[in-house]
């Protein structure tokens, strides 16, 4: 009878550790994210989707980690991926169309991992994209965002020269110009304002990881009279904001990109050049996708988009910068984009006038 009271016992435990330690446990209690370029607190897309990730680790008791790679090919990607995922991380966040590559491959290899592509589709090498069912793309209306920005600068400054200084010229940043530019149009055609954005004052730097061509570009554009820069530019965009921050008794100012950037642009307590920020709320969908998991309702297969209507775009709720009055018309005027009054295009030569 000892022997087979020790049997029952014996099979109970084995049984008892299937439950935990299976599949669904490692997936659900184990979120993972490999940094594009830049570092964790780069004041934009890695730590605005890390920030979500934490969030999630709080609320919802999950473990989290990241790791940055040595380098930016599919290789050294996938090889953090695979780091991640041997060690029990198999719900794994991944933020920038960088990582295209890496997911088109790695969704295939560890077919029980969930990933989450920020700004891209997963693709391979002919282009052809592919959302295996263990992957979900997720993809922002940057264009609105931008618009959003575009009007509250313009109401604010009123009148006077504005510029845009991009990283890559890839469709995210592209968009983001688009909806600035269609912004100030809107404001200058609706609400009396005179801001001037010349075609030589449109610039792709090229990268996102020159701070020091940043900074110089920025420098020329002050120089030539331009009042406003937004900043679609990674590092690139710390070098716009230091340069702004070292003129800030001149009246410069500086949009932000992605997050909230007004404490990166503080020049003493509470004082910033960020006149505000076209934000995209990346923190709230790598948070979203882990609660969805949680749930048991993890979109794999799907693109999903992030938009106005759904509150995943917009600048922030307040700034010091921006009066009263400017930010509660801004309000309006993205309530009209939210209800599709107004229609923000997403590519170049539909510009709104």
């Amino acid at each position: 009878m000892k022997k087979l009271a020790y049997a029952f016992a014996a099979v109970a435990l084995v049984s008892l550790a299937l439950v935990s330690c299976g599949p669904g446990a490692a997936a659900t209690n184990k979120v993972g994210m490999v940094t594009d370029s830049g570092t964790i607190d780069d004041k934009s897309f890695n730590q605005g989707t890390w920030e979500g990730i934490l969030r999630a680790g709080t609320d919802l008791k999950v473990d989290t980690k990241y790791l940055k790679p040595t380098g930016t090919t599919d290789a050294d990607y996938i090889k953090e991926i695979g780091n991640l995922y041997d060690a029990g991380y198999k719900v794994i966040v991944t933020p920038g169309f960088k990582f295209s590559g890496a997911i088109f491959a790695a969704q295939d290899k560890y077919k029980d991992a969930k990933f989450v592509l920020i700004d891209a589709a997963p693709a391979g090498a002919d282009g052809k994209t592919v959302v295996a069912p263990n992957t979900v793309a997720i993809f922002f209306a940057e264009q609105e965002s931008g618009f959003a920005a575009g009007v509250a600068a313009a109401l604010q400054v009123k009148t006077g020269e504005f510029a845009f200084i991009g990283g890559m010229e890839i469709p995210p940043v592209q968009r983001y110009n688009w909806g600035f530019q269609q912004g100030v149009a809107y404001a200058n055609a609706n609400l009396a304002t005179k801001i001037v954005i010349k075609p030589a004052s449109v610039i792709y730097q090229g990268t996102f990881t020159d701070v020091a061509a940043g900074q110089q570009l920025a420098a020329q554009l002050y120089d030539k009279g331009v009042k406003v820069i937004f900043a679609a530019a990674g590092g690139v965009g710390v070098g716009v904001i230091n340069e702004a921050k070292a003129r800030a008794a001149k009246g410069v100012w500086v949009v932000g990109v992605d997050v909230d950037q007004f404490s990166q642009g503080e020049y003493e307590t509470g004082k910033s050049i960020i006149l505000t920020s076209a934000m995209k709320k990346i923190d709230q969908a790598a948070y979203d996708m882990v609660k969805a998991n949680l749930d048991g309702k993890f979109p794999g297969g799907q693109i999903l988009n992030y938009n106005s209507a759904n509150d995943g775009v917009g600048i922030p709720a307040a700034n010091p910068n921006l009066t009263a009055d400017v930010t509660a018309k801004v309000a309006e005027v993205l309530a009209k984009v939210k209800s599709g009054e107004i229609k923000v295009a997403g590519e170049q030569g539909t510009l709104i006038k």
